[in-house]
C-alpha cells in the first residue's frame, strides 16, 4: 500500500508576496500620516486591506516592520556603485542617497524615526544597526575599490569617508530642509573625495625635524 501525500500542517501556508508589498506600502503611508508614535498595527493591516492575522505572520510588531521596510528601501536603492573611479563612485553613491532622501515619504518619515531614537533606546539602537550598518557597507565597498585602484590608503577610515560624503546631505535635506543647488553634489563629491584623498598623499616619508 503506497504512503498518502503529507499535508501541509496547518498554519504553515506560503505568505502572498502581493500581500507582504501591500503590508510594506501601507507601512510606509502611515509613517508618513501619523507617525511612528500614533501607528498602530490595527492601522496598518486596514490600510493595506488585510487582517491584523496576515501583518502578526510576517513581524511580531510594528517596529520590525518599520525596519524591514526602511532597511529594504536603503538596500535596493542603494547599490554599491562601481564607475572605475573614486569620484565617480562618491557622485553615484550621493546621487542616489539624495534621491532617497528627497522622496517625499522619506522626508516626513526620516525626521519622525530620528525624533523617535532620542527618546527610545531600543529604536534609536535598531535604526543605526539597520540604516547605518547598512551605508557603512557601501561605503566600504566603495574604499575597497578605491584602495585596489591605489587611489586610497589600506588604511583609509570607512566611517571618516562615510561621514564626509553623506553628512552634508543628512544635514541639509533632513534637518534644514533645504534643496541643494545645482552643481552642489558634484561639489560635494569633488570635495569628499579631495579630502579622503589627501591622506594618501600627505603620509610623511621621512623622519621630522
Amino acid at each position: 500500500m503506497e504512503p498518502k501525500p503529507r499535508r501541509r500542517p496547518a498554519g504553515a501556508a506560503v505568505l502572498r508576496e502581493e500581500v507582504t508589498d501591500a503590508i510594506r506600502a501601507a507601512v510606509f503611508a502611515e509613517l508618513a500620516s501619523v507617525g511612528y508614535g500614533r501607528m498602530s498595527i490595527e492601522s496598518i493591516a486596514r490600510r493595506a486591506g488585510v487582517g491584523k492575522a496576515a501583518v502578526y505572520r510576517r513581524w511580531p510588531s510594528k517596529l520590525p516592520i518599520v525596519l524591514d521596510v526602511v532597511s529594504a528601501l536603503a538596500v535596493h536603492s542603494l547599490p554599491a556603485p562601481d564607475t572605475g573611479t573614486l569620484l565617480g563612485d562618491v557622485k553615484a553613491l550621493l546621487g542616489a542617497t539624495a534621491r532617497i532622501l528627497q522622496h517625499p515619504l522619506a522626508a516626513q518619515i526620516l525626521p519622525d524615526l530620528l525624533a523617535e531614537s532620542a527618546r527610545t533606546p531600543e529604536i534609536a539602537q535598531a535604526v543605526h544597526s539597520t540604516v547605518r550598518d547598512t551605508q557603512r557597507a557601501i561605503a566600504a565597498a566603495v574604499v575597497a575599490k578605491a584602495v585596489e585602484r591605489g587611489e586610497l590608503p589600506p588604511d583609509t577610515d570607512v566611517d571618516l569617508a562615510l561621514d564626509l560624503a553623506t553628512g552634508p546631505l543628512y544635514w541639509r535635506l533632513i534637518m534644514v530642509r533645504t534643496p541643494p543647488p545645482p552643481g552642489y553634489l558634484d561639489g560635494l563629491a569633488t570635495a569628499t573625495t579631495a579630502a579622503l584623498s589627501a591622506a594618501h598623499t600627505s603620509t610623511p616619508t621621512g623622519p621630522v625635524a
